[in-house]
């Protein structure tokens, strides 16, 4: 038998205890940052028009929804940021010991039937509690059980919720334990939110069994909780992050007043809460988001006096319904994982992943599987659930978790200022004024692309095979609005899907490519994509002869042509061009670029431009009238 092969005595391990990676790089001052910065924005720009470095810094510079300004470089975090799992719960409400979040699937689907096996196929492959959606075109209150007959109901948690009855949901999560004679496992939670119904509905808030079921769940369930304070309704409705932030807090005091009105005190309230919070594909933003709820909402509880260790805010994180979009629905994979990420880096104790054809109707099962391996994956293979604030002590997040503490604090003082959330939903338009303007910032920036939506605004899928589900009964209205970023470019796509439906064919436009493929090549990409958002076809034509262009317009019959190519081409070829598209019928004619290119007395030959930065939105829907689609 062989002797075992000892190691030399003279070997060691070459790897230092902790490896500094940024040793090998001689330090850098904020200064000698700044001097390069300076150096490459101004590389391309002639003597005369030189930015100076703050004007440099500026361009950098960019601005949320909100008006926060984020800059281009942040120094480290100073000062103490306190430790996970105690009081102000910035980090977390607790430490991580390497298990993950709690992986919670909605489940929605008024079939229960095939819902029962739905359930039973996520808890077993990972999901570790349930969201129900009860209710009118969701899960019958009679048919929970039967959705949860597979459950055990001490194990898995159970979350509840409705938008037409929260307390009949409530008795019937309750009345499907006292049937198996099993309490609910901890982490539970009833659903009750009668101000986020109040503001979906429209109607008053109604606060009828609120502190009567908090009270049942305390004394008969341990660990359950009666209340969810829902701000992703204001954040469907297009609220900033600042607004959702500033009130789902307004929203957990109005609850503090609630329950305390039906005799329960703060301390015995802030266990019986839950936040429900969306998560973006911004994940900075969400991380942040997050972490400044914490430390807003210890400080409530503080000046409630309730003790420091229950302060924490318990989190539910949900992808946003507001991100997703029906066309190119795959892309929102990408956005889901993104915003789990944030979620879970952020703190939240539970998430929620949409799935990606969420938007299309009710979940097949890969679309379910997919959502829960979003987490599963991050949480087990890549490790996100081992550590505990991982984004803690950045510069950038620390100083973008106060700034949007900071914001959100001062709606919080209007808010109350109002009489609370409740007075100010029933008796003044403060919540939609808040909203509205948040809005219309978001519709702007999505309709210039500022805030591009990948295959939808930017990169669009034009001959995707729509998904088919079975869709979901319409939203009652009444209260709120509830709006998807993408759904005024789904409507643009509308329009040219029934035009091609009537005429065999989608509305078109001339492409006049001017000279060779590397003359007009970006600006044709850029037109034809553009176009593609609202589902117009761009019919390309090259060449330099006006004649070329203006028989192609009459054989092929639209009567807009768009110019396209470079400046150089444009000088020499572009006028002659436009003029033989206009004699040749074209109503409008366009230039991708700048009306200067063709030189300033050809300029009024073209009736606009297309170009980066402009109201997509407006011109692609002027477009499609001037082509004659039907609204």
């Amino acid at each position: 038998m062989e002797e075992p092969i000892q190691p030399a005595e003279d070997v060691v391990d070459a790897m230092p205890e902790v490896l500094d990676l940024a040793s090998s790089f001689p330090e850098v001052t904020r200064e000698q940052w700044e001097e390069q910065a300076v150096r490459v924005l101004n590389r391309r720009r002639p003597a005369d028009r030189q930015l100076s470095a703050e004007q440099c810094l500026d361009a950098l510079r960019t601005r949320t929804v909100d008006g926060l300004t984020i800059e281009p470089l942040y120094p480290s975090s100073e000062g103490d940021l306190g430790q996970p799992g105690v009081a102000p719960f910035r980090r977390g409400t607790t430490v991580r010991t390497g298990g993950a979040w709690d992986v919670r699937a909605l489940h929605d689907d008024p079939d229960t039937t095939a819902g029962a096996d739905a359930v039973l196929a996520d808890l077993e492959r990972g999901a570790t509690s349930l969201w129900v959606e009860v209710g009118a075109g969701a899960v019958a209150p009679s048919d929970l059980g039967r959705l949860l007959s597979g459950v055990e109901l001490g194990l898995a948690p159970v979350v509840v919720s409705s938008e037409d009855d929260q307390g009949t949901a409530a008795r019937a999560l309750l009345a499907v334990s006292v049937e198996r004679g099993v309490p609910l496992a901890p982490g539970s939670n009833l659903g009750l939110d009668p101000v986020a119904h109040a503001a979906i509905t429209g109607r008053p808030v109604d606060v009828a069994g609120v502190g009567e079921l908090a009270a049942y769940v305390r004394t008969r369930h341990p660990g359950v909780r009666a209340v969810t304070v829902d701000g992703c309704v204001y954040h469907d409705a297009g609220g900033s992050d600042v607004d959702e932030l500033a009130l789902s807090v307004a929203a957990g005091i109005a609850h503090l007043r609630i329950l305390d009105a039906a005799g329960v005190g703060p301390a015995q309230a802030a266990d019986q809460v839950d936040f429900r919070v969306s998560a973006g594909a911004d994940q900075f933003l969400t991380i942040a988001r997050l972490r400044a709820l914490r430390v807003l909402w210890a400080r409530v509880l503080q000046e409630c006096g309730v003790p420091e260790r229950q302060r924490g805010a318990r989190q539910h994180a949900v992808t946003s319904w507001r991100m997703l979009t029906r066309d190119d629905p795959w892309v929102n994979m990408l956005r889901a994982t993104t915003a789990t990420f944030a979620a879970a880096v952020g703190g939240a104790e539970a998430v929620t992943v949409l799935p990606f054809d969420h938007v299309h109707g009710f979940p097949d099962a890969f679309s379910r599987r997919v959502a829960r391996n979003t987490q599963v994956v991050l949480a087990e293979e890549a490790g996100i659930g081992r550590v505990t604030d991982p984004a803690g002590g950045s510069g950038y997040v620390e100083s973008l978790t106060d700034d949007l503490a900071a914001r959100a604090w001062e709606v919080v003082q209007r808010v109350e200022a109002e009489g609370g959330l409740v007075h100010a939903l029933d008796h003044s338009s403060l919540v939609q004024d808040l909203l509205a303007a948040s809005r219309e910032e978001r519709a702007r920036r999505v309709a210039d692309r500022t805030a591009p939506i990948t295959g939808v605004s930017s990169f669009p899928a034009v001959d995707e095979t729509p998904l088919v589900r079975v869709p979901r009964p319409a939203r009652a209205t009444g209260g709120l609005p509830r709006v998807r970023d993408a759904a005024v470019f789904e409507a643009l796509r509308d329009r040219s899907s029934a035009h091609a439906e009537r005429h065999g064919a989608p509305p078109q436009v001339l492409l006049a490519g001017i000279g060779a493929r590397r003359d007009f090549g970006a600006r044709e990409t850029f037109t034809t994509s553009l176009l593609a958002a609202a589902g117009i076809r761009g019919n390309l034509v090259e060449g330099t002869d006006p004649q070329v262009f203006a028989t192609a317009l009459q054989e092929l019959g639209p009567p807009v042509a768009i110019l396209t190519s470079s400046a150089d081409r444009y000088a020499e070829h572009g006028p002659a061009v436009a003029r033989a598209l206009r004699e040749a019928g074209a109503r409008r004619v366009l230039l991708a670029g700048s009306e200067r290119e063709l030189g300033s007395d050809a300029a009024p030959l073209v009736d606009g431009t297309v170009r980066a930065g402009m109201d997509v939105v407006a011109f692609l829907d002027g477009l499609l009238d001037t082509l004659e689609v039907a609204r």
